[in-house]
């Protein structure tokens, strides 16, 4: 039975209810649960004061519309649903529906012994949950992107099946973009999986309440990620030092350390904006605050740093050991995450997690922050560990707040970048940033500054770095950056370490942020200990990573990455641009080439360069000892950056790349003559 509510079409037969409602621009919600109602308060990435948009609703006997702006929708009499752009009628999306219409025949559609429905309700028993199974036909030729960062090369997801959950370097994100014109946001925190396959599209949640999804359709990309922004939040207006030179190592174990560092980068003329104190600077995990010993007066580190022109950030992570100050009060209150069975403590060295979903949680832990760094000077945090990284990730053995990691889980590094914003918007702050390892739909307006984790330190993990980058901007996460280096693994005295260093640290210049940092072999010492082992975390205190300033690495890398430093300052003026059009129009800062180019169909097919806003490509050096590459180069007129060359796109160049130069390509004559100016 169809009918009208309002501005909503419902749908009710037998156990499931269905319901299609307009939410922004040329946009459509779809909901259906098999409870008989809807349940108040469920998680969700869209923004609760969404504008109402009217919807023209129209009822049939054997079907039912529902249309906004551009989109238009469709829904038999069988539950089946189609996607139509409403001006050409072209199918954007339909439902897979392989099933006998046991009810009546629908003209049209066909008859198949398969049994297979469009939308599966699985119930676990006793409870109020289902595994959920929604199908969509595929379409030859079509192509995905977006869907947040995973750790592998490839940009167009057809052909991918995608875990829907977070871990240390992947970062679930579900929001598809289609090359046939629409975007697709699945909403739900649930763990699962996307399988954009050759024969169907399935998105799956295995553990939920209700279905959930909202989509969109847009005459190009731009117009797509605009919307999707519109319905789920933009960045804030990124801060002016961010966009300059960030340094941080694996880790700075002392005050005197931090500010050694700085006053060489001055000393030697170079330009520095931020520097990060990485872990293990606390007295315990959960104590959330400086190890006096070895941070005698950090608000004299700040108020020196501040003469230097140098932003502070701290890391804070979400752990919390039982030797901690706030362990029993935390776990009395409920504030700590819980296991289904077994120990709490033993998630990972020892320790469990502060529960970000609770909001009385976060405001004890954002008191914590405010009392031991930000009263001292310190208001830049960086947020890891928030996945959070549970041991083997077993998500059906863990529960939150917000209830079963299953059913929840996705929803944690969202909540983790909430509990600072909001703290900071209290205290009247505004352009507000915090480093994440993670983030959910929606984290970009919580100032969320995503980078890729703890990836490897070679080649083959830098070229992931492009479609990691290019992903999250179709994602709706505009501010993203990279451990220039990577994390793990990366000899200092090595010379080929040394070259992929280099090659990452140009493609670092032509990022959103720039940002070096790693964990440098050899392991080193400290105050006569052993060194790390690896078995004991708090080793840390006494261990450190080797150096990982631009002068560890010898005078020729010195020379190539201080050139970079200063061309990153010249573009700092156009940065920002692309910031307030992030900031504005949720567009991201890192593009595809097709988002720029949405007709050039040869576009569709870049995976390996990049545009940073409208006027500069970048294609990065990504293989050991290469000195040229191929560049694929849209229509237009472009200038090579180094060179000074001039070419005429449309077509692919073949462009030199020694080891000091990366192949960038200019489109605004204006913008080129500042990033060469003496």
């Amino acid at each position: 039975m169809f009918y009208q509510e309002g501005n909503k079409l419902f749908r009710r037969y037998d156990g499931e209810l269905l319901c299609i409602e307009a939410c922004g621009e040329n946009a459509l919600r779809v909901r259906a649960t098999m409870l008989g109602r809807f349940k108040e308060g469920k998680i969700s990435a869209l923004l609760p004061d969404i504008k109402p948009t009217a919807a023209a609703i129209e009822i049939k006997d054997d079907r039912a519309f529902i249309c906004n702006g551009k989109i238009r929708c469709e829904v038999l009499a069988t539950g089946k649903i189609t996607f139509y752009e409403a001006n050409s009628g072209k199918v954007l999306l339909k439902e897979y529906d392989k099933n006998r219409f046991r009810r009546q025949k629908i003209k049209g559609e066909k008859d198949s012994a398969l049994g297979i429905v469009p939308r599966t309700f699985c119930a676990h028993r006793g409870t109020d949950c289902f595994k959920l199974e929604v199908r969509f036909e595929a379409h030859e030729g079509e192509k995905f992107y977006g869907m947040g960062q995973y750790s592998q090369p490839y940009l167009d997801l057809k052909g991918c099946s995608l875990e829907l959950a977070q871990r240390n370097s992947q970062v679930s994100i579900p929001f598809a973009i289609s090359s046939n014109g629409y975007g697709l946001l699945w909403n739900n925190p649930a763990h699962g999986y996307a399988t954009f396959g050759k024969n169907v599209t399935l998105f799956t949640a295995d553990s939920t309440a209700e279905m959930d999804y909202w989509i969109t359709c847009g005459d190009d990309p731009a117009e797509i990620v605009r919307a999707y922004s519109d319905v789920t939040g933009k960045v804030p207006m990124m801060p002016d030092y961010a966009l300059g030179f960030w340094q941080c190592k694996l880790r700075y174990r002392t005050q005197d350390e931090v500010l050694e560092v700085a006053r060489r980068y001055k000393e030697l003329g170079l330009p520095l904006s931020v520097i990060v104190i990485d872990f293990f600077h606390w007295t315990a995990q959960g104590d959330f605050k400086f190890d006096p010993k070895y941070w005698p007066d950090p608000e004299k580190m700040v108020r020196e740093l501040k003469e230097l022109g140098v932003e502070l950030m701290v890391s804070v992570w979400p752990t919390v050991e039982e030797g901690s100050e706030n362990f029993l009060h935390m776990e009395e209150m409920g504030y700590l995450i819980r296991t289904e069975a077994g120990p709490r403590l033993g998630i990972k060295n020892k320790d469990t997690y502060m529960d970000a979903t609770n909001p009385e949680a976060r405001k004890f832990v954002w008191q914590k922050l405010k009392e031991n760094y930000y009263d001292k000077g310190i208001h830049l945090f960086w947020l890891d560990e928030c996945e959070p990284e549970i041991i083997k990730y077993e998500y059906e053995n863990y529960r939150y707040y917000s209830g079963s990691v299953l059913e929840t889980g996705n929803i944690y590094p969202l909540d983790f970048a909430k509990m600072v914003y909001e703290g900071r918007k209290a205290a009247g702050d505004e352009n507000i940033l915090s480093l994440v390892r993670c983030a959910w739909a929606g984290s970009q307006r919580y100032g969320s500054l995503v980078w890729t984790g703890d990836v490897s330190s070679d080649f083959e993990t830098l070229r992931n770095q492009i479609a990691s980058g290019i992903s999250m901007g179709l994602s709706g996460i505009p501010w993203w950056t990279t451990d220039i280096g990577g994390f793990h693994g990366g000899n200092i005295y090595s010379d080929e370490f040394k070259e992929c260093l280099v090659r990452w640290f140009e493609f670092g210049a032509f990022c959103p942020v720039f940002r070096l940092h790693g964990f440098r072999l050899p392991i080193l010492s400290f105050e006569g200990k052993e060194a790390f082992n690896g078995t004991d975390a708090k080793g840390w205190y006494f261990s450190s990573g080797s150096p990982n300033e631009i002068w560890s690495y010898g005078e020729e890398v010195f020379e190539i990455c201080k050139r970079y430093l200063f061309l990153r300052e010249k573009l700092r003026p156009y940065l920002k641009e692309l910031m307030k059009e992030a900031h504005i129009k949720g567009s991201p800062v890192m593009r595809a080439v097709f988002y720029e180019y949405p007709n050039d169909s040869k576009a569709w097919s870049i995976e390996d360069e990049y545009m940073l806003g409208s006027s500069i490509l970048v294609a990065p050096i990504t293989e050991q000892g290469a000195r040229s590459r191929t560049v694929y180069l849209p229509e237009g007129e472009w200038t090579e950056l180094f060179s000074g060359k001039t070419y005429q796109g449309g077509k692919e160049i073949k462009a030199q790349a020694d080891l000091s130069q990366i192949p960038v390509f200019i489109k605004d004559t204006n913008l080129f003559l500042k990033l060469t100016e003496a």
